[in-house]
């Protein structure tokens, strides 16, 4: 009996502090349209991950969901029809004592995407919150008004940094990973991998190129290591099938990433409408990138839609089976630190980066053309659109790796 204790110990301790999140809450300041934006890389055991479409409340809303989640308890990222989107990142500095953590993060998510149109009324709602809170996260937030900002809550109060107070984001950004700025410095995790990402936005805003698409492959696919100074891109002159394998440790794509999104909110007063959460389903490193819009008038892919037979959406069950090409070495406990790196890139141009990306781009360019034709959504264009998506991304799979949704 002691033993059985010991391992729920060990299995709850391991959940919690998986749950590694990498995130950015993005003013317009310097992004390459004006437009604000929330990333969110999630790293979780949930590695199963869907989209769902909710119209449960005030408003209706769009957002992140786990596989095994059914009804849509928790919503993980995502925004409404007012154009007020939120995420978070657990955080591991902020409460000192001994109260048991609720884990409920998703719901009260849940809970501001169908009540909230403004930063300032999802301030109101945690002020209204019973203390303590059982909670110790980041949760960022933009709204259709230019907001954007962070709150960091802990047990008995929250700390709000706005990314556009210049004392606080000079480049109109602010990043969170696994530690709170008001918490106790030194303590949590997530320093290198905030180092890492603030090097990569630094360079975007440089090159004018501070995007969704910029964030996805620049961050979501990073392949350095800030601390030790690491490049896994070095390992491409190696010809395919010489499995090579690498610790992979404090990179921003890690082992249990389930899911990348980076939600584009609008410029002050234009239609939230316009609004797009631009997503990455399943492991980032061998998944691609699907913009989507919240509407009554369209029905989300399918291919990110949970599908019962699967128990997943199909992206997501794609995604995860060729991460495995990545893990391939099997035996004791060290299968969860090492990864390998020619199958994600070789010299050949078939790892698993190299051949997503290309199909991506494809993604992207055709997103963008319609995109930029717009003065506001056309929906028989969104439908289109997602009909190409949904024959296009299984096609690529199958020719690709062999690979349907099973």
């Amino acid at each position: 009996m002691k033993y059985f204790y010991i391992v729920i110990v060990l299995l709850l301790f391991s959940g919690v502090k998986s749950n590694a999140c990498t995130t950015a809450v993005i003013s317009g300041k310097y992004t390459k349209n004006g437009r604000p934006m929330l990333w969110k890389h999630r790293d979780t055991w949930a590695i199963n991950n869907k989209i769902m479409v909710f119209n449960d409340g005030k408003y209706s809303y769009i957002g992140l969901v786990n596989s095994r989640d059914k009804s849509g308890k928790s919503v993980w990222i995502g925004y409404n029809s007012a154009g007020f989107a939120i995420m978070n990142s657990a955080s591991y500095n902020l409460n000192h004592d001994t109260i048991v953590q609720a884990g409920t993060e998703g719901r009260l998510m849940k809970e501001a995407l169908q009540k909230c149109a403004t930063i300032d009324e999802f301030e109101e709602l945690l002020k209204s919150m019973k203390l303590p809170t059982r909670l110790e996260a980041n949760f960022g937030v933009i709204d259709a008004k230019g907001g954007a900002a962070y709150f960091e809550l802990g047990n008995f109060s929250y700390k709000k940094f706005d990314a556009n107070d210049v004392t606080v984001a000079p480049y109109g950004y602010i990043i969170r990973t696994n530690h709170s700025m008001s918490g106790k410095l030194g303590e949590g995790g997530g320093y290198i991998r905030y180092v890492t990402t603030n090097k990569q936005f630094l360079q975007a805003i440089k090159e004018n190129e501070f995007t969704p698409k910029s964030i996805i492959q620049g961050c979501s696919r990073n392949m350095t290591n800030s601390l030790t100074n690491v490049d896994l891109n070095s390992f491409d002159n190696i010809k395919e099938n010489h499995p090579t394998y690498v610790s992979f440790t404090d990179y921003i794509p890690r082992r249990g990433t389930s899911s990348s999104v980076v939600v584009e909110g609008v410029k002050a007063g234009d239609n939230p409408k316009n609004a797009v959460m631009w997503t990455v389903l399943g492991w980032p490193l061998a998944s691609v990138c699907i913009p989507l819009w919240l509407s009554d008038k369209v029905d989300l892919p399918n291919i990110v839609k949970y599908q019962g037979k699967l128990k997943d959406s199909p992206l997501c069950n794609m995604a995860l089976q060729a991460k495995e090409f990545a893990y391939s070495y099997k035996w004791g406990y060290s299968y969860k630190y090492y990864i390998n790196v020619n199958a994600l890139l070789n010299a050949d141009n078939t790892g698993l980066i190299q051949l997503v990306t290309p199909m991506e781009n494809r993604i992207f360019d055709k997103a963008y053309k319609m995109i930029n034709s717009w003065e506001n959504v056309d929906y028989n264009q969104v439908q289109d659109f997602y009909k190409w998506i949904d024959a296009k991304v299984p096609e690529f799979y199958k020719n690709t790796w062999n690979i349907i949704p099973n």
